[in-house]
């Protein structure tokens, strides 16, 4: 396919494609997790749980069904360990399958490190939990690595840092380094044959896409990951990746910032009104808005995301040279924007 929408969307149907073809009509729900993020199509963004995705568009659809996202820091009770956080997630997805019906429930869809959602790293344990769960109830696992994939944890995967054993995966962004659209899906040699076998039955499998397999697409995702295990980027990750881990952890001391973590070459840093209770900015403040503002005039590029999370994902390539730049240029970019902040507060006292 064409994009990690596009690839989504592919695993929706086949979700139904697969169950049908297994003689089980009504097991078509799948569950989604709020801050997900999944892509634009009607499926794609029905899946994601980004409300930004539903407004004014009538999503999301019916058979997508939501639970809580692994963000401690955020959705974490008063007093709660990392441990109890877990198990309460995981009664959670439990407690829906069977409100629900698991006999209703076609599967389950999981980014390994959630992304546009804040850069939100599941605790321990977390899909450890969530996939014996997964497997009690037949629930087939959908692991979008459309973001994750191709090295950006440290590892060619992030199944491989999560042990995850997915029933499909799907790809793109990287997968050809965003020179020439291209997505994929993965799916296990099971769901294949059975899709194969019913689609060989009926006469035809009624899917696909224009530039499906293009010629130029394939040929410069084959040379990208040709490229990648010749200079050895995922190993180039793996060494300066803990530089960016570590100097955004330094961040947490300042009064601005309520949260800071990240994985390989993706990281975050969420500011806060009160980091000690962390209390929020209103949004109509804009506080993320105008650190991006002031990161673009000391020459750095990042986004900010709901909440005042302010996200960082460099190239693959970056050396360690550079993250201390990037480092050294939020550091003044946060200085700016607390120097905003205290001057409207002051002003409002």
């Amino acid at each position: 396919a064409n994009s990690g929408s596009e690839s989504n969307d592919t695993a929706y149907k086949l979700v139904r494609y697969y169950n049908n073809a297994k003689g089980r009509p009504l097991k078509k729900k799948i569950i989604a997790r709020n801050k997900g993020y999944h892509g634009v199509t009607l499926a794609a963004a029905s899946l994601s749980g980004l409300g930004t995705m539903h407004q004014h568009f009538d999503l999301p659809l019916p058979d997508v069904i939501r639970v809580s996202c692994p963000h401690l820091y955020q959705f974490g009770l008063p007093g709660e360990t990392e441990a109890q956080f877990v198990d309460r997630l995981a009664k959670e997805l439990e407690d829906t399958i069977l409100r629900e019906g698991p006999e209703t429930v076609a599967a389950f869809i999981a980014e390994p490190v959630q992304g546009a959602g804040g850069v939100i790293i599941p605790p321990p344990g977390y899909f450890a939990k969530v996939q014996a769960i997964l497997k009690k109830y037949d629930i087939l696992f959908i692991v979008d690595e459309v973001i994750t994939g191709f090295g950006r944890l440290g590892q060619a995967f992030g199944t491989q840092i999560f042990d995850l054993k997915p029933d499909m995966i799907t790809v793109a962004k990287m997968l050809t380094s965003a020179y020439v659209p291209m997505s994929a899906l993965y799916l296990t040699d099971e769901l294949y044959q059975t899709i194969a076998d019913t689609s060989a039955a009926v006469g035809v499998f009624g899917h696909g896409y224009t530039y499906s397999g293009h010629p130029l697409a394939c040929a410069v995702a084959l040379e990208t990951l040709r490229i990648y295990e010749a200079d050895n980027v995922i190993g180039n990750v793996q060494k300066v990746g803990p530089r960016l881990q570590q100097g955004l952890q330094k961040f947490k001391d300042h009064p601005l910032v309520g949260d800071a973590r990240g994985m390989g070459l993706i990281g975050a840093i969420e500011l806060a009104d009160d980091p000690s209770t962390r209390k929020p900015f209103e949004p109509k403040r804009g506080v993320g808005a105008y650190f991006v503002s002031r990161a673009q005039a000391h020459g750095l590029i990042v986004r900010v995301l709901a909440g005042d999370v302010i996200a960082f994902s460099p190239p693959l390539i970056i050396s360690e040279a550079e993250i201390d730049t990037l480092l050294e240029r939020t550091s003044m970019a946060l200085a700016d924007t607390y120097a905003w902040v205290q001057g409207w507060r002051q002003s409002a006292e």
